[in-house]
């Protein structure tokens, strides 16, 4: 505070001589330059005028229009037998789809929507205890000012909370039925992709996190205005209730999407791209809902998000098989006559360059806990994350 004082004793050198007149104040050169504006003005206005009917002036880009519209994400089947040209497509393309055909019903995701809600209510006091804060766990509010901007609930697979009082049935099951199908993309991605299935016979080497949020969840300009922080994922599912859009956040922009009804929502996370090996896109953060869009005002800011995730002890690096070449980074299968000449030469270098861009790890192993705290609290959304463990 002193030093603030001083500043404001200090006056600026006089850049105008000892004699020479203060610079015009803002309302003086209001005053003298009014008639002058008025004459612009009216020459603006008569140019104006004799533009032809033809051409129009462009208009100011709202922060808004950024963002692309996509009508639907594609639709992947569970029940299709083999999916993996059309899983492998959008994954590796955009990073989310819409998934049918799965066993959970509407009517299970609707109770667990209102047992959500209820959450929302309790006294401040009641969240708090009953869900106390045990990073990634507990409740988590924005507030700004005394006012509550956004909050979120962040729960284990099984629900639990610290209360005997809260009756979270149908939230409970309908995160593990969430969480069954969860693993069954998980599956199907490594099939698709073409890794080891990670969860092999040991399902402890995946975990889920049911995350519940109310608040803002659009776009504020450029900036993400979210509540909750961000957490690193596999993959994320949102059950479909009733017809509302979704804010995206990919790599390259912004993108808006409506799944229909009764869908499940799946975008894919940091830690599906680097096991692919950069093979697979991803999306930052969790999808956020699209305020005023949804026909039920009272829960359209109600996000509901299962995130299939790694315990906090794992490590992460890519499951992709490496295979080795020669020295010469020549495929195996390149056919070399007597003399030692490739027969195809154009095509066989291009060849060993894709062959060389195959065999390369695009990421460097790295400690899941340091990468999901930083990501949660440093809330890195616009610029990604991933790019310090790149090779």
């Amino acid at each position: 505070m002193a030093s603030s004082a001083h500043k404001q004793q200090q006056q600026p050198p006089n850049m105008y001589g000892a004699t020479a007149a203060p610079p015009p104040t803002p309302s003086a050169l209001s005053t003298n330059n009014q008639s002058t504006t008025a004459a612009t003005a009216d020459a603006l206005s008569r140019l104006l005028h004799r533009l032809p009917p033809t051409l129009s002036l462009p208009t100011r880009r709202s922060p808004a229009s950024s963002a692309t519209t996509s009508p639907a994400p594609p639709l992947i089947s569970l029940s299709d037998p083999n999916p993996n040209d059309r899983l492998l497509s959008s994954a590796s393309q955009l990073g989310f789809f819409q998934l049918t055909d799965h066993d959970i019903s509407s009517q299970l995701a609707q109770s667990a929507e209102l047992e959500s809600l209820s959450l929302f209510a309790l006294e401040k006091d009641k969240k708090e205890s009953y869900f106390p804060k045990n990073w990634p766990l507990g409740h988590e509010a924005d507030e700004e000012e005394g006012d509550v901007n956004g909050e979120s609930f962040c729960l284990d697979s099984s629900c639990s909370t610290e209360s005997t009082e809260l009756n979270l049935t149908s939230l409970r099951e309908f995160t593990r039925a969430m969480e069954k199908v969860g693993m069954k993309i998980v599956e199907k991605l490594a099939s698709a992709v073409g890794f080891g299935n990670p969860i092999g016979e040991d399902p402890t080497r995946i975990c889920s996190l049911m995350w519940v949020s109310q608040g803002l969840h659009d776009m504020d300009g450029d900036k993400p205005v979210l509540s909750g922080g961000f957490y690193p994922y596999i993959a994320a599912l949102q059950y479909q209730i009733r017809q509302q859009k979704y804010s995206l956040w990919t790599n390259s922009c912004q993108v808006t999407v409506s799944p229909q009804v009764d869908s499940i929502l799946v975008t894919l996370g940091d830690v599906a791209q680097v096991w692919s090996n950069g093979k697979l896109k991803k999306v930052r953060g969790r999808p956020c809902l699209v305020p005023g869009n949804a026909k039920n005002n009272n829960s359209q800011s109600i996000s509901m998000s299962l995130l299939v995730t790694l315990p906090i002890e794992s490590r992460v690096s890519p499951l992709i098989i490496i295979h080795e070449v020669d020295n010469n980074g020549r495929e195996e299968n390149d056919e070399v006559e007597e003399d030692g000449h490739q027969i195809h030469g154009s095509s066989s270098i291009v060849k060993k360059k894709k062959k060389e861009e195959e065999n390369k790890l695009m990421f460097e192993s790295f400690c899941f806990e340091d990468y999901a705290w930083r990501l949660y609290h440093e809330r890195l959304l616009l610029k990604d994350p991933l790019d310090r463990y790149r090779i």
